[in-house]
């Protein structure tokens, strides 16, 4: 049975849609518009507390029962551990990628949202100071991983649910302005990661 993968065409949802797609699990769109309000309804709401998206519906939960998920870095752990994919055993390994993952959580992704906030703000005072504080960090941030990336081939050393989480915001570099030319490391990955057969269907699969 399909999951039902509730989404709509930003960073967070195509996290979802790339690992899925990698994980070669079947899933059915079903699309939230977040331009209309649709992440309200309480229908979705009894999938999404926090209304927003990604979210899954699993009818073939833990013990075969249905399960549904929400919070995309959640997500990615679950389908780690539903299909074994990109989520090593070994706790040593592990813990690499949960830490790849919560930084993303924690900052890229809030802040680079933040840079595409601002870029809307019409008033240009408010305009400035916000996209100085966060373009500031968004950059600091790409540095943190083209650092990594210059040790490493992948986030966690190993290709993960880190690094389809960390994609996700990636491809939106020239929304937030940001050059990859500037990151070398983050280029060199960014391409060889797009380039996957199973990340560039997910990344082409409609979610709106």
């Amino acid at each position: 049975m399909s999951i039902e993968f509730y989404a709509w065409n930003t960073p967070n949802g195509r996290k979802i849609s790339a690992a899925l797609e990698e994980m070669g699990l079947p899933y059915t769109v079903k699309p939230i518009d977040i331009t209309k309000g649709e992440q309200y309804s309480p229908e979705f709401l009894k999938i999404s507390p926090n209304n927003k998206i990604p979210a899954i519906v699993d009818p073939e939960g833990p013990g075969g029962a249905p399960i549904s998920v929400f919070e995309s870095g959640a997500i990615l752990i679950y389908l780690g551990e539903k299909t074994g994919l990109f989520w090593p055993k070994d706790l040593r390994r592990r813990m690499k990628v949960l830490e790849w993952l919560m930084w993303q959580m924690g900052g890229f992704g809030p802040m680079p949202g933040q840079v595409h906030h601002f870029l809307l703000v019409k008033d240009e005072a408010d305009r400035r100071y916000g996209l100085d504080r966060y373009m500031k960090e968004t950059r600091r941030l790409y540095s943190v991983l083209d650092r990594r990336l210059g040790e490493a081939e992948f986030a966690a050393g190993e290709i993960s649910i880190a690094d389809f989480a960390i994609l996700g915001w990636a491809w939106r570099h020239e929304r937030h302005q940001v050059d990859l030319a500037d990151y070398p490391n983050v280029k060199r990955w960014y391409e060889a990661m797009m380039a996957r057969p199973g990340t560039a269907r997910g990344f082409a699969v409609a979610l709106s």
